[in-house]
């Protein structure tokens, strides 16, 4: 070996003995060093203080009778912590104007004073942006917050809501300083490497997954992959580590078959990883939808910064299941310094359950031996069109065989709140650690992303990671599949093979309602004489909710109309229905395309209202994505004292 080589190796091993021990507690340091992120740490126990409902219920924060784990004459204790540990997360979807304190090692008076909204706002010199933040319907502060010997987190008000508390409990000996004033020449800087890293997400990391100061090289590859035949974008046959890996482009990627498979071997002949493409880079259904700080899609480039070291060998190679060729191209960044005794093995973990478990949840990781969880990826889908309430769900994590952490809802765990509110969990919208991949009540989808730093989940014997399907037991069938991203130091006991290619393509709805009372766009209504309103009232014994077309006369360009636009996941013709409230003063509804009718007017007159069943509209040949309806009011039966339209919903069924 040269001795160039020798003295580079040498130089990393001494590098690595800066990375931080498996007896050390979180710190400020383990929010920019991506490279300790391999460090086995089950030195320490995680758990966590939520508001999750005790009973089984769904009342994880509604009310108030769980968010709090005792009253005091100061108001509400949140967590009750007993040392030496750290707090690595809190989130919120309901912070208020009232002050949060931390009390540390039993002091009378809190060391730390805040206002609970503005510890997410960066108005703290302590907990700078984007370390917290706020988006999605949730808040999130990821700054440690260590202590000694206790922590009480207490709430000055009344009432609280939703909440989760994340920590981790140190061995008794560990050396624990309490938070503080921050230091100068000492957390400062800390702080502001963390700030400029996760100010980064979507460019180049790779120098932070490295330890400081490793040369970086880069393997480039440019091939045209052959159907069913696979291309190595990086093979090593001595130690290493690979600290980026990037793909692209992300277009020729993009598919609902998930026919690409990225394949890694580390120091064996089984994968490691053998995941479909897209999805290990965060795709939803087909398509980018990850902007992370260590897994996304910028542009037409697909990232991944999680470092991945290896003793002896390691193969990158892309898999192609396809029917035709497709060109791409690969970047590895790595450097010589191997895995170390202290360090797992990268592992990623594609599943999918179609459908989940009536009574169980589903499960991203089950797994014995040891190791640490650091990020998981979920696509989730229901079988009724417009309907996401499986998404009430919990997470919850148990390490060596007891629960550790139980959470208070699905979008809650991915750091949002509230899904299907406006400018809330309901689109597409990406943070440093976390993200919603998009909200499509209509098709039932929704997913999320979450990556952990100092609050990895570890386990010395066993970890298990679910999530339920719906607000209690777990009721509602669903479409779900995931990523799971951890280390361990041997070979995880779940078999990480991806199924076959028919279990993997996404599967679309073929019938798809779209709730007009609710979210659904409109692109445009009568110019003239005519109002929108949305309604409910009591019909047939049924609450019946409504949007609300009254119109008179004539609008400036011909009959009144209105023009929803709607979103459907595959090109086709389609059947378009309705359903809608007759009544005394409806008029008549027709499809147009192209100022043409497309089928025959429908009346909607009756004596008294009366919620229709399906009323058949037309079909249309409709593009995949966004489709704007015209749905016009030609005229009105005699006996109709107006010329209204009441929509219920419109639903559309494909047929070829």
């Amino acid at each position: 070996m040269k001795l160039a080589r020798l003295l580079e190796i040498g130089c990393g091993l001494a590098l690595l003995m800066g990375l931080s021990g498996q007896g050390e507690p979180p710190a400020l340091s383990d929010l920019y060093r991506l490279d300790r992120l391999p460090v086995l740490r089950d030195h320490a126990k995680v758990g966590a203080v939520t508001s999750y409902d005790r009973s089984g219920g769904n009342d994880d924060g509604f009310s108030g009778k769980y968010s709090f784990v005792r009253k005091d004459a100061e108001g509400l204790v949140l967590a009750d912590l007993q040392g030496p540990g750290v707090i690595t997360r809190i989130w919120t979807p309901t912070p208020t104007d009232d002050t949060l304190e931390f009390l540390f090692d039993g002091e009378p008076q809190a060391r730390l004073q805040v206002g609970f909204r503005d510890l997410f706002l960066g108005h703290h010199p302590g907990f700078p942006q984007p370390l917290v933040g706020f988006g999605a319907g949730g808040y999130y502060c990821y700054v440690p917050i260590p202590f000694a010997k206790s922590c009480v987190v207490r709430l000055r008000a009344a009432k609280a809501q939703f909440y989760q508390i994340n920590y981790v409990q140190c061995a008794p000996d560990a050396s624990v300083t309490s938070f503080g004033p921050l230091k100068a020449g000492t957390q400062q800087p800390d702080l502001e490497k963390a700030v400029e890293l996760w100010r980064s997400a979507g460019q180049d990391i790779a120098r932070f997954s490295a330890p400081p100061g490793a040369r970086l090289e880069t393997a480039r590859r440019s091939f045209v992959l052959s159907p069913n035949a696979s291309e190595a974008a990086y093979r090593a046959e001595a130690g290493g580590r690979i600290v980026g890996l990037r793909v692209g482009p992300a277009s020729a990627i993009a598919g609902k078959a998930r026919d690409l498979l990225l394949r890694i071997v580390f120091d064996g002949t089984e994968p490691c990883v053998e995941v479909p493409l897209g999805d290990f880079f965060g795709y939803a259904w087909g398509q980018p939808a990850t902007h992370g700080l260590l897994v996304g899609t910028m542009g037409e480039t697909n990232y991944c910064y999680y470092p991945m070291p290896f003793e002896r060998q390691a193969t990158v190679e892309i898999v192609s299941q396809r029917s035709v060729p497709v060109a791409l191209w690969t970047e590895v960044v790595h450097t010589p310094i191997a895995r170390t005794a202290i360090e797992g093995m990268f592992y990623a973990l594609w599943r999918r359950e179609n459908p989940t478990k009536i009574g169980e949840p589903y499960e991203f990781l089950d797994t014995k031996g040891r190791g640490h969880l650091v990020g998981v990826v979920l696509q989730s889908q229901g079988f009724e069109s417009g309907k996401t309430l499986f998404f009430e769900g919990d997470d919850q994590t148990t390490i060596d065989g007891t629960l550790a952490v139980h959470g208070t809802g699905s979008e809650d765990f991915f750091n949002g709140g509230w899904y299907d509110v406006p400018d809330r969990w309901e689109k597409r919208i990406s943070f440093p650690l976390s993200g919603c991949l998009g909200y499509q009540k209509h098709l039932g989808r929704t997913g999320a992303y979450r990556f952990f730093l100092a609050d990895a989940y570890p386990y010395r014997q066993s970890l298990l990671q679910t999530i339920e399907h719906g607000g209690e037991d777990n009721s509602i069938i669903t479409d779900y599949c995931s990523v799971a991203w951890f280390y361990s130091e041997g070979r995880p006991t779940t078999s990480l093979a991806a199924p076959p290619l028919g279990q993997r393509a996404v599967s679309d709805p073929q019938e798809i309602v779209f709730p007009m009372w609710w979210q659904t766009p409109i692109y445009a209504w009568s110019f003239d004489r005519a109002s929108l309103t949305r309604k409910k009232a009591q019909i047939g014994g049924e609450e019946v909710r409504y949007l609300s077309l009254a119109a008179e006369g004539q609008d400036w360009f011909g009959p009144h109309f209105i023009s929803p636009t709607i979103d459907v996941p595959a090109a086709g013709v389609y059947a378009v229905f309705i359903e809608a409230v007759k009544g005394p003063a409806q008029g008549m509804v027709q499809l147009f395309q192209n100022e043409n009718p497309v089928g025959e007017p429908v009346d909607l007159h009756a004596a008294e209202p009366v919620k229709s069943e399906r009323l058949l509209l037309g079909r249309l040949v409709l593009a995949e994505g966004r489709n704007d309806l015209m749905l016009k009011l030609p005229g009105k039966n005699e006996r109709s004292s107006g010329l209204g339209l009441d929509l219920v919903q419109i639903v559309c069924v494909r047929e070829q």
